[in-house]
C-alpha cells in the first residue's frame, strides 16, 4: 500500500531540510504531497518540491486545479498522516487558535489524520509563554511534537530551536506507519535485557564480555516502534537510547537481577538478550590492587541465574532467552528450553561469520517449548529482531486464546 504523507512547509531557513526530507520520503516509498505557506516560497521555490515529490505543490487556497474538487478538503482527506516541518511560531499559533487564512492553515483545520509538528524557531521564541501555551493546546488536541535540536541557529544564537534532522523526521513517519501496522503490540508490556555486565575486582579492574548490546537494543527499538510499552534494562554499552523506551541502566549481574525482578510481575513478555556474567570475583577491593611479584589468582563465585529464576516464578509471562554457543548449538538450546522453563530460546553461533558479538548482523535459530524450530538466516539485527518479535507475539496470542 502506498502510504500517503502530507508535508506542510512554513517559512524559515529550515525549509531546505524539508526539501531533503521530501526526497528521503519518496525514496522510501511514500507518496508525498506538499503544501507551502507564502513565506516558505521565499526560501525555496514550489518547483523544487514539485520535482522532489513528483506531485503538484499547493500554495494558494483559490488555485483549484480540478473544478470537481475543493483542493484543501480533497488533500486533507487524502492524507494518512500530516507532518508540519518546519513549523514556525506563527503556524503553531494559528492552528492552536483555529485561524484558517491561507491554503496551509485551512487544510490543517480540515485534516482528520494524525498530525506531527516539528517546530523550528529562535530559542527565545520557542521558550515564549505564548508559544509554549499554544503547543500545549495542540498537544491536548492530539497533535504530536517532534522536539527541535539544540545547536547553532541561523539567527546567531545557540540553543534549542533547530529543526530536527531529515533522518529523524523520516524515522518518525516510519514509526507511525509501523505502529499502525502492528496493533497487536499496543499496550503489551515488554521487558528486554541487553548488553554485558561488569563484575568489579577493584576500582580499576573488572570482568566483562564482548556483548555490544546491539541485539537487545534492536529488539527494544523495534517493539517500541510497533507500539509496545518497552522497558530496556541495559548493561554498560555505547549505544543511544532507543526512542520510546524506558531505559534502566545497570552494571553488575546482581543489579540486573534486581532490576528484572522488580519489573517481572507487571511484564507480559520478557526477552533476555543480555550477556550476564555467570561468575563474579568472590572478593572485591575498595583500593586498587598493586602489582606484585608472582602470579595473582582471583577466586570466582556463581552469580544468580536470572533466566532460570524467572522460569520458576513466571505466572502469565512469555519468556524468551538467548543462547550464544560455540558448539552443539541445537542440543544446548533445546536443553535450555527445558531447564530454564522458557517459551523460546534464540540460539546463535558466535563463531559463525557475521553472527558474533559486536557486529550489525545475526543469524538465529528459535527453539520453542512446543518443539518448533524457526531459522532466521543471516540478516541485520533489526530484521532479526522483527522476526523474533513476530514469533514471541504468536506465542503470546496462543497463551491468551
Amino acid at each position: 500500500m502506498n502510504k500517503k504523507v502530507l508535508l506542510c512547509v512554513t517559512g524559515g531557513i529550515a525549509v531546505f531540510k524539508a526539501a531533503a526530507l521530501t526526497s528521503k520520503l519518496v525514496q522510501n516509498g511514500f507518496h508525498v504531497k506538499v503544501i507551502m505557506s507564502q513565506s516558505a516560497t521565499e526560501f525555496v521555490t514550489p518547483l523544487t518540491f514539485q520535482a522532489l515529490s513528483k506531485d503538484h505543490v499547493y500554495t494558494d487556497t483559490f488555485d483549484e486545479k480540478d473544478p470537481a474538487e475543493i483542493a484543501h478538503i480533497d488533500v486533507a482527506d487524502w492524507a494518512d498522516v500530516v507532518l508540519v516541518a518546519p513549523a514556525t511560531a506563527n503556524i503553531i499559533g494559528k492552528l492552536a487558535n483555529g485561524i484558517a487564512d491561507d491554503m496551509l492553515s485551512t487544510t490543517l483545520l480540515a485534516v482528520t489524520a494524525p498530525v506531527y509538528i516539528a517546530p523550528a524557531m529562535n530559542v527565545h521564541m520557542y521558550d515564549h509563554p505564548a508559544v509554549v501555551k499554544n503547543m500545549e493546546i495542540l498537544k491536548s488536541y492530539g497533535c504530536q511534537f517532534i522536539e527541535p535540536d539544540e545547536g547553532y541557529l541561523a539567527c546567531g544564537y545557540t540553543g534549542k530551536g533547530r529543526l530536527a534532522e531529515p533522518e529523524e523526521l523520516l524515522a518518525t513517519i516510519q514509526r507511525h506507519f509501523m505502529k499502525s501496522a502492528h496493533r497487536e503490540w499496543h499496550g503489551v508490556k515488554l521487558m528486554v535485557t541487553a548488553g554485558p555486565t561488569r563484575e568489579k575486582i577493584d576500582p580499576v579492574r573488572f570482568f566483562t564480555n564482548r556483548s555490544s548490546g546491539k541485539m537487545g537494543y534492536a529488539i527494544a527499538e523495534e517493539a517500541a516502534a510497533r507500539g509496545a510499552d518497552v522497558t530496556l534494562i541495559s548493561g554498560p554499552v555505547s549505544l543511544p537510547k532507543p526512542q520510546g523506551v524506558t531505559l534502566v541502566q545497570v552494571e553488575s549481574a546482581a543489579e540486573m537481577f534486581a532490576a528484572v525482578a522488580d519489573r517481572f510481575q507487571q511484564s507480559d513478555i520478557v526477552i533476555k538478550a543480555a550477556a550476564v556474567a555467570d561468575y563474579r570475583p568472590k572478593h572485591t577491593y575498595e583500593q586498587k590492587i598493586k602489582k606484585q611479584d608472582g602470579d595473582w589468582s582471583v577466586e570466582m563465585e556463581r552469580t544468580s541465574d536470572i533466566l532460570k529464576t524467572l522460569g520458576k516464578k513466571r505466572t502469565h509471562q512469555i519468556l524468551v532467552g538467548f543462547a550464544a554457543e560455540t558448539e552443539n548449538l541445537e542440543s544446548n538450546a533445546k536443553q535450555k528450553v527445558e531447564s530454564k522453563r522458557v517459551d523460546i530460546i534464540a540460539a546463535n553461533s558466535i563463531t559463525a561469520p557475521g553472527s558474533g558479538f559486536q557486529g550489525d548482523t545475526n543469524e538465529l535459530t528459535l527453539y520453542t517449548k512446543d518443539g518448533d524450530v524457526i531459522h532466521i538466516p543471516l540478516t541485520s539485527k533489526k530484521e532479526a529482531a522483527g522476526k523474533l518479535l513476530d514469533t514471541a507475539m504468536s506465542v503470546y496470542r496462543k497463551s491468551k486464546a
